[in-house]
């Protein structure tokens, strides 16, 4: 319901405050890479060698553990 609706949010709202530049994460979309630059509110993600996204902050669904892309 509405109360665990509200505990997700602040719980995604923890996950974008603690981003950092080389965090590897998961975008809503299902795409993941390596944030190289981090805005107020858009999030540059490398997916690629060389290959960078701009998306939005709120767009990224997950935090993945370090190393987890090159194992992919």
């Amino acid at each position: 319901g509405r109360a665990q609706q509200s505990v997700g949010l602040a719980l995604h709202r923890a996950l974008l405050s603690g981003l950092s530049k080389g965090d590897e994460v998961l975008t809503n979309g299902g795409v993941a890479g390596r944030i190289d630059d981090l805005g107020e509110s858009f999030v540059t993600v490398e997916i690629a060698d060389g290959v960078k996204v701009k998306i939005q902050k709120n767009a990224i669904s997950a935090v993945l553990p370090k190393g987890s892309l090159k194992s992919a």
